[in-house]
């Protein structure tokens, strides 16, 4: 093939500004890696200088988290030793970079190991921590009513194809708690299909599934059209199950609308009106309780509110037809305790906190059950409402989407 010289003059044009910009890259790929490197003289710990972040790594951290097959399983891992097994006089005999990688040698082992930087980059420990509890990793955003026009949806039928429509969805649940399944098969038991686009079923006394509908003399006020206050299930249960789905087969009553509140929303609304109202209910353990049928008396100690050692907000429990007698709260705070969880019934009450949304045949919502609290309206006696419900864990949506994660980022790269 001929080329005009226009043509060859645009083709060598082209090929100037790919070289450009790629030595440009290339450039600030290195200069973001021509960190400083120090090692102290103790050779307890390093100090590295990343662009503008000046991150301390210890000797002993260091040898722990060496990648190396001697440490680590390379199949699937795992570490090979335990800390028994390295010198408890580990120091760093000498540190240096080597590209984008930081070699490193142990004493008294005289064991080499090198280390990715932008591993290190990711795996900082030599940070402020968030100094309020009750703080949120970033990856999680509140939400209050506002969401209502924007509910996290997939369609089931890419879903259960996986790839980006899986990803994304399961990236919805980590984001905001929950999340809704249309265009699914209306079947009995179809609830599993969408437990098994992330994990298992967690089976209960109530079995693997529970029937959500109006029953004579029910062991339960949620088989009954009564409306339900927005709560968290099964708070009486250790460990809790973390994931709830709900799936719709049937749905003529009047009402009956699904509800959903951000419990951290909730949370954080209280801590900015009260902090008094917000230690109280994160300091004290409530208790709840569960003996509606026979052989069964599931209870619980813990708090409203539970946060992590170092404060992060972790989990909510509320749920005041569980709620058993309160013993844990000294005489002099008792009043306050119930001026605290009245007020935090009422700011999940507020209409401004909720998110609604009618379920069709066919559709379903999960929630993660540590977060998020649903309820639903009342409904006539007229129609039929038929849902089928089931329990799940949270780790198995953590893990598949951290799975998929990699499949579909090294999928683009191709």
């Amino acid at each position: 093939m001929v080329f005009s010289w226009a043509e060859r003059a645009w083709h060598l044009t082209l090929e100037f500004v790919y070289d450009y910009w790629h030595r440009i890259i290339e450039k600030r790929s290195q200069e973001r890696y021509m960190e400083a490197i120090s090692v102290d003289p103790s050779g307890d710990f390093l100090t590295l200088k990343i662009v503008n972040k000046i991150l301390r790594f210890h000797a002993i951290w260091l040898r722990d988290n060496a990648r190396d097959s001697q440490t680590r399983s390379t199949g699937n891992g795992q570490r090979l030793i335990a800390l028994r097994d390295i010198p408890a006089d580990t120091t760093i005999a000498h540190a240096e970079l080597q590209g984008g990688w930081l070699a490193v040698e142990f004493a008294p082992e005289h064991k080499k190991v090198t280390f990715d930087l932008s591993w290190l980059e990711a795996n900082a420990y030599d940070n402020t921590l968030p100094v309020k509890r009750g703080w949120l990793p970033p990856d999680t955003q509140i939400w209050s009513s506002e969401l209502e026009q924007h509910v996290p949806t997939g369609d089931f039928q890419a879903l259960a194809k996986g790839g980006t429509a899986l990803v994304e969805w399961l990236s919805q649940i980590n984001r905001y708690g929950f999340a809704k399944v249309v265009n699914g098969p209306v079947e009995e038991g179809a609830l599993f299909r969408v437990v098994d686009l992330f994990g298992y079923v967690r089976e209960t006394n109530y079995g693997r599934l529970f029937e959500v509908r109006t029953e004579v003399n029910p062991t339960n006020l949620a088989y009954t059209g009564v409306g339900l206050q927005a709560h968290t299930d099964n708070p009486y249960r250790d460990p809790v199950p973390t994931v709830q789905v709900l799936y719709c087969l049937e749905s003529t009553a009047a009402g009956g609308e699904n509800m959903v509140v951000d419990g951290f929303a909730a949370v954080k609304r209280l801590q900015d009106e009260n902090e008094t109202y917000f230690d109280l209910l994160a300091n004290h353990c409530a208790r709840f309780e569960y003996a509606g049928e026979a052989g069964v008396h599931l209870t619980s100690r813990r708090p409203m509110i539970e946060l992590a050692p170092d404060g992060e907000l972790i989990a909510v429990r509320f749920n005041n037809r569980s709620m058993a007698a309160v013993t844990e709260i000294p005489f002099d705070k008792m009043a306050l305790y119930y001026e605290a969880y009245r007020r935090l019934g009422e700011i999940i009450d507020d209409e401004a906190m909720e998110v609604s949304f009618r379920l069709n045949p066919g559709e379903a919502f999960i929630v993660d059950n540590t977060r998020v609290l649903h309820a639903r309206k009342g409904y006539s006696g007229e129609g039929n409402r038929w849902l089928q419900g089931c329990y799940a864990d949270k780790d198995g949506v953590r893990s598949t989407y951290k799975a998929m994660q990699g499949d579909v980022a090294l999928e683009a790269g191709r």
